[in-house]
């Protein structure tokens, strides 16, 4: 459990390096925007994000 756990944060790791090497503009207009935001708006926005992501690895668990 412990490996697949590093496995995952390493992986999350690569992503975001990707986005930052890939497009480095579109990157900074996102965290722009981001800032732009009150902190209810982040939550609403972070809760969603969590829940899509339980959901993905939850789908991802039963049928692969």
């Amino acid at each position: 459990m412990v490996t697949e756990l590093l496995s995952a944060l390493c992986l999350a790791a690569v992503l975001e390096g990707l986005f930052l090497f890939v497009a480095p503009g579109s990157w900074r207009r996102a965290i722009d925007q981001a800032r732009a935001l009150g902190d209810r708006e982040l939550r609403v926005l972070g809760g969603v994000i969590l829940g899509a992501g339980l959901l993905a690895l939850w789908l991802t668990r039963q049928f692969l």
